[in-house]
């Protein structure tokens, strides 16, 4: 078994026993690892200290049964494995800056602490070749644009602090609330038919240590509309990596965090930088199952 494995086996155990009083001392057991080492293994592939990385599980889990009004608190801080109001509230506002009943009350997205799948760091495929892991099904291919997309729609900097990296920050999900403004106004937009949506993180005039995101909907070449911001993607080689999950919620939260890792894998592995943008275009979801792309502007390393 390589080390990835046995951590694994105690990511998945402790993700079905959130609830229950979990020892590091049986983990260990479970990775056939003296827990000294098994924490130091644990810290260093999942990027969180073992009791860090549980409180973060636990916490996504309360996150999303908080809007359950029929449940109270205290039983949703048990059910997620706190043995207190008090230790739930405490953590929850350290990690996302508003008390459990303050998120009730008025609810924003917020960023969670993904259940990592570590085989992720470890295979590498080649281009044409779709990729399965843990309900995530992903593929590279390279494409060419012959002339540039429009899209109109909303943007807003946002401070790096507090959303990057994905799957890994927690706090209130700026991205998630562009997307949320572009939900609200997207039948205004004029758009094409069969229309794409994309999501696209670039630098813009965003200040020192911040970016813009942009949320939008395809437009025809040459549309204006003072209403909405505009952005285009530029006519040029990409390497594209589509991937798809079984609902669009999955493919939103977990897939999307889980291709994002995996894309800077597969670029580093094949010697390959990215450009200050980075474009993620959503597709019609189907009852099939739901699609998206990472288009990536990528150049050989010097």
């Amino acid at each position: 078994m390589y080390a990835w494995e046995a951590i694994q086996v105690t990511v998945n155990f402790i993700e079905e026993h959130l609830e229950e009083e979990i020892e590091i001392e049986h983990l260990a057991e479970l990775a056939m690892l003296s827990p000294f080492y098994y924490q130091r293994l644990f810290s260093r592939l999942v990027k969180k200290p073992v009791r860090e990385y549980i409180k973060f599980r636990r916490l996504a889990h309360a996150c999303a049964l908080l809007p359950n009004k029929k449940l109270r608190i205290l039983d949703i801080a048990i059910e997620s494995g706190f043995n207190s109001h008090e230790t739930f509230t405490r953590a929850f506002k350290k990690a996302y800056g508003m008390t459990p009943e303050y998120y009730r009350e008025s609810p924003v997205m917020l960023n969670q602490f993904d259940k990592p799948d570590l085989s992720l760091n470890y295979v590498m495929i080649d281009e044409g070749v779709p990729l399965i892991s843990d309900g995530l099904i992903l593929e590279f291919n390279r494409k060419t644009l012959e002339e540039p997309i429009s899209f109109l729609g909303f943007e807003r900097h946002v401070p790096i602090e507090g959303q990057m990296p994905n799957g890994e920050a927690t706090g209130i999900d700026i991205p998630g609330e562009v997307w949320g403004m572009f939900h609200e106004n997207k039948q205004d937009i004029p758009r094409i038919k069969n229309s794409r949506e994309i999501g696209v993180a670039y630098l813009g005039d965003a200040p020192k240590g911040s970016f813009t995101y942009f949320a939008g909907a395809e437009v025809a070449l040459g549309t204006e509309d003072k209403r909405f911001k505009k952005w285009s993607l530029p006519a040029r080689d990409y390497i594209v990596c589509g991937f798809e999950a079984e609902t669009f919620q999955e493919l939103v939260t977990v897939a999307l965090n889980k291709a994002l890792k995996y894309t800077a894998l597969w670029l580093e592995k094949h010697e390959l930088t990215m450009n200050t943008y980075s474009p993620e275009i959503y597709y019609d979801s189907s009852p099939e199952g739901s699609y998206m792309e990472f288009w990536l502007p990528t150049e050989k390393k010097e």
